[in-house]
């Protein structure tokens, strides 16, 4: 396990803060964004020989998730919103890499409040990958996320789209040479890019859109049937090559008869909102993410601490940890803590 990501010498002279050494102090944290209050503190006792209460553990979450938190807020407002010309903010060197961003969102229990949605941000670099192709198992280049760092937010769009972009000017996105966002066709979400990323190249994810196109062809010709598969097959190659809007056509149009027209129509204007978001052929040619994996996977690492069997967190509680949990998902944990603990206290 490196230093970063959470381990540090216990031998080392340790600086004492607030009655806790720095070193325990961290530590306690660090597990407390890894695994429960309870585990963290059998895991002090039995890797470290740390005698440490679970309260002692939430305690020390919660000062220090504070510190975290105000680093975020201060990130944010200092990110602002910044106006590009030609794509090139004045006094910023244009570098080659590309960069993208995709949002999503997962639900976690709120005490007195119910299940309520954290909004959650990717940033990544786009890079070029090897797949293999299940038809001819030759090796294709693709476009691929790597380097992710995440944003999240439990509430309204706006502040979360604040969240994400002071992520994202952060990681360098003003001087990226192209940038994307990539996700699935939720209204809230390309909202927010227009507002924060309007001259990126946008795609709807290719698995959501995929299900979409399903759920029609189950509708039009009846689950698992012959005549599903065969619309299906016809329709996901036109897709990928970018046929969006005239698939919405062919869905209006043989909805007519069918019971079910009203959620077909739906469907159809899901394709035509989306069609100039859905030229996967082109975009996979050019290099890049076609799918929103990347933020998918990234919720579900956010919910395996936040919502695990019997969690209920207060809101206070909740926004702190993920606090946590996005300084240690992004791989700076001892960045973050090393900026908090050299911070006036809040």
């Amino acid at each position: 396990m490196s230093a970063e990501q959470g381990f540090f010498p216990l031998d080392q002279q340790l600086k004492v803060k607030g009655g806790q050494s720095e070193n325990v102090s961290r530590l306690a944290v660090w597990l407390s964004g890894m695994v429960s209050f309870e585990r963290a503190a059998e895991i002090l006792e039995e890797v470290g020989r740390i005698t440490c209460s679970r309260g002692t553990v939430w305690e020390q979450s919660q000062e220090w998730g504070a510190q975290f938190q105000a680093q975020e807020e201060q990130a944010r407002k200092q990110a602002g919103r910044i106006d590009l010309k030609n794509g090139v903010v004045p006094g910023e060197t244009q570098e080659t890499r590309r960069m993208g961003v995709s949002m999503d969102g997962g639900m976690i229990h709120i005490r007195e409040e119910g299940w309520k949605e954290v909004k959650i941000g990717c940033v990544f670099d786009v890079e070029m990958g090897k797949e293999k192709d299940v038809q001819t198992g030759d090796d294709l280049e693709i476009g691929c996320a790597a380097n992710q760092t995440y944003a999240t937010h439990l509430g309204e769009p706006e502040p979360f789209g604040q969240k994400v972009w002071a992520e994202a000017k952060q990681r360098g996105w003003t001087r990226a040479a192209d940038t994307q966002v990539v996700a699935d066709g939720a209204v809230w979400i390309w909202n927010l890019a227009q507002d924060h990323f309007y001259d990126s190249q946008q795609v709807v994810d290719w698995y959501h859109a995929k299900q979409h196109l399903c759920h029609a062809a189950e509708m039009l010709h009846g689950e698992e049937s012959p005549g599903m598969h065969k619309w299906l097959n016809e329709q996901e190659t036109r897709l990928f090559q970018g046929h969006a809007d005239e698939i919405a056509g062919l869905i209006e149009r043989q909805a007519q008869d069918k019971p079910c027209k009203d959620e077909l129509k739906r469907e159809a204007g899901y394709f035509r909102h989306n069609h100039h978001r859905m030229d996967y052929l082109e975009m996979r040619i050019q290099g890049w993410v076609i799918g929103s994996g990347m933020v998918e996977s990234g919720a579900k690492q956010f919910k395996a601490r936040l919502a695990g069997p019997g969690m209920h967190w207060s809101r206070k509680g909740a926004e702190k940890m993920l606090c946590i949990r996005s300084a240690i998902l992004s791989n700076r944990f001892n960045q973050s803590w090393h900026t908090a603990y050299h911070s006036p206290q809040i």
